[in-house]
């Protein structure tokens, strides 16, 4: 009886050996180290880019509640400079609503967009409504940002004054009140941020009600749950 000699094929190293292999400082052979080299690259590059996707636009709404419910933005004690030079703290907004942003003002592209979507969804509202409900912009850059600048896009914008905040604080406090808020930032080598561009909605007590990522066009659901909620802050005082 005659065997059949069969040649088996040599199986390529996975990438997650090849990994294992270079922390021990061992060799793998040239052809799977750039395999593995390319897709790794690859990976990276998929990843950048689903960041920036989500940073930039989002379609669907995301009106839910904070990640820390009941936390209040008003248990940060730092002061901030409004536009007209004013100091003030955060806690003294508490007793109405609040539509809450960061922004820097060199951004080109995303922070007018963030701006116009805030004035658009203000806009939805009846003057009644817009009368119980305020919008606070705070810089990522104060080192830029002075309150000269800040009057600057104010006026440039159109945004009304005693009813729109464009406000400065410490390096410290921009890190803190990004904390609370869930917003991501970082500056880059040339001045310019990667930052987290999301709208949102603070109950009378400072606590994050809900949340959009939304921008370009209003959000229907955001839009819903500003309503709401400047209803439920009206009932509360009737009580």
């Amino acid at each position: 009886m005659n065997a059949t000699m069969t040649t088996r094929r040599r199986p390529t190293l996975p990438l997650l050996p090849l990994l294992m292999l270079a922390a021990l400082g061992c060799s793998a052979p040239a052809s799977a180290q750039t395999d593995a080299a390319a897709a790794a690259h690859a990976d990276h590059a998929a990843h950048r880019a689903h960041m920036a996707q989500d940073d930039a636009t989002e379609s669907a709404a995301d009106a839910k509640p904070a990640a820390v419910p009941g936390a209040s933005l008003y248990h940060l004690k730092g002061a901030l400079v409004d536009q007209d030079g004013r100091s003030f703290k955060l806690e003294q907004r508490r007793g109405q609503p609040m539509l809450v942003s960061m922004f820097y003002n060199s951004c080109k592209f995303v922070c007018p967009m963030l701006i116009d979507t805030l004035r658009a969804t203000e806009q939805t509202l009846t003057a009644e409504e817009r009368a119980k409900v305020s919008v606070l912009l705070i810089t990522f850059d104060p080192a830029r940002d002075d309150v000269k600048a800040l009057k600057a896009v104010a006026r440039q914008r159109g945004l009304a004054p005693g009813h729109w905040t464009l406000a400065r604080t410490d390096a410290g406090n921009v890190r803190q009140i990004a904390a609370a808020l869930d917003i991501q930032y970082r500056q880059l080598a040339d001045g310019e941020y990667n930052h987290t561009t999301v709208l949102l909605l603070l109950d009378g007590e400072g606590r994050i009600v809900g949340r959009t990522k939304k921008l370009g066009a209003v959000d229907p659901a955001f839009q819903k749950l500003l309503r709401q909620t400047i209803r439920a802050a009206g009932n509360a005082k009737a009580g």
